[in-house]
């Protein structure tokens, strides 16, 4: 039985890390491989800003999408409920900061992006074979 507490700690202090050294390298960071950026949303709940590192895909048309995983947790990810509530976000990516809207992936963009994530990133297979709850896929478009 995994410590949700503790990996909750683990998860805070591998983020926070992360989002230090995108920071250092001036947004040009990848991880086994797969592209990274940094999404900013605020708090549902307490209204302070939150930093998320994640993995994300082109979809076209200046869109993104990223990959509502948490590890493959049966709860979907705080920054997911932060961006439904509040879905004008920013992003650091590339070295640019942007303004995008999010969206959850439709059944048909998530049955077209979901091959493609789990193609640049195998873990995410892992991930969806441990959790009952089909993970989310959030589309994001320039604002």
């Amino acid at each position: 039985m995994v410590d949700r507490r503790k990996n909750a700690r683990f998860q805070k202090r591998f983020n926070r890390f992360f989002v230090w050294l995108f920071k250092m390298r001036k947004g040009r960071l990848s991880f086994r491989g797969a592209p990274s950026l940094v999404l900013h949303t605020v708090g549902r709940r307490s209204g302070e800003p939150r930093l998320t590192p994640l993995l994300y895909l082109e979809v076209g048309d200046g869109r993104l999408s990223v990959v509502a995983s948490n590890g493959g947790d049966d709860r979907t990810p705080a920054w997911t409920h932060n961006l439904l509530a509040r879905p004008e976000v920013e992003v650091d990516v590339a070295g640019e900061h942007r303004a995008y809207r999010a969206a959850l992936a439709t059944a048909a963009e998530r049955a077209d992006l979901w091959p493609r994530a789990v193609a640049m990133y195998k873990s995410f297979s892992d991930y969806q074979a441990k959790t009952d709850r089909e993970i989310p896929m959030v589309v994001l478009t320039p604002r």
